[in-house]
């Protein structure tokens, strides 16, 4: 499997994860206030993933433009 396969499957399994973060997201905004203790937790979490996200997505982009 080359890099460019592997970097493809990296992106996918990260956009499953930033799926599951934005959606404990939202479901714990949607229960505010409670669990508001929360918050800042999970914020962090879905924001961890999108940045990693980002990250791998530009990165696979640089690969496709070597080819």
């Amino acid at each position: 499997m080359s890099n460019l396969d592997e970097m493809g499957k990296k992106v996918r399994k990260l956009q499953l994860r930033a799926a599951v973060a934005k959606m404990k997201l939202r479901d714990l905004a949607e229960d505010l206030p409670v669990q508001w203790t929360e918050l800042e937790e999970v914020a962090e979490k879905a924001y961890a993933v999108f940045a990693e996200l980002d990250g791998a997505k530009r990165e696979l982009a640089a690969m496709k433009n070597l080819r």
